[in-house]
C-alpha cells in the first residue's frame, strides 16, 4: 500500500459526500426513478469500499514513511478505524434501503459519525502533505 492509495482512498469518500450533499438538495422522494439514484448508490458503494481497510492503509504509510512519534499515529489510527467502522455501518445501512430520498441522505450527511470520519480524513491528508513535503 502507498501514499497514492491513501489519498485515492480519501479522494473517494470527499467526492461521495459531496455527492450526496447535492444529493440531498434535490428533494427526492426516492432513488430508483432518476439517474442521480443510480450515481448516488454508485458513490455509496466506492465509499463503503475505500473506507475498507483505510486505517491499516495508513497504518502502513506510517511505517513504510517511518512517520514519528509512532505511538500517536498508532492511537490515532486506532480511533480512525473505530471510527470508520461506525461511518460504514451507516453507509451500509442507507445501502440496504430499498429507497434512499433526499431525506434519508440529507440524515446520513448529518450523522456525526459520517462528519467525524471526514474530518479524521482531512487530518490525516493534512499530516501527510506537510509531513511528506519535506522528504
Amino acid at each position: 500500500m502507498s501514499i497514492e492509495e491513501l489519498k485515492r482512498r480519501i479522494d473517494v469518500i470527499e467526492e461521495a459526500y459531496e455527492f450526496m450533499l447535492a444529493y440531498a438538495a434535490q428533494g427526492l422522494e426516492g432513488d430508483e426513478a432518476s439517474r442521480t439514484g443510480g450515481q448516488l448508490r454508485d458513490f455509496l458503494a466506492k465509499s463503503d469500499s475505500a473506507m475498507d481497510g483505510l486505517a491499516a492503509v495508513f497504518r502502513q504509510v506510517v511505517s513504510s514513511q517511518g512517520l514519528e512519534p509512532r505511538t500517536s499515529f498508532d492511537g490515532f489510527i486506532d480511533v480512525l478505524e473505530q471510527d470508520t467502522s461506525r461511518a460504514r455501518a451507516a453507509v451500509r445501512l442507507t445501502l440496504d434501503q430499498p429507497s434512499i430520498s433526499s431525506q434519508l441522505v440529507d440524515n446520513l450527511n448529518a450523522s456525526l459519525h459520517v462528519r467525524t470520519l471526514l474530518t479524521d480524513i482531512f487530518l490525516v491528508d493534512e499530516i501527510i502533505k506537510k509531513r511528506l513535503a519535506g522528504k
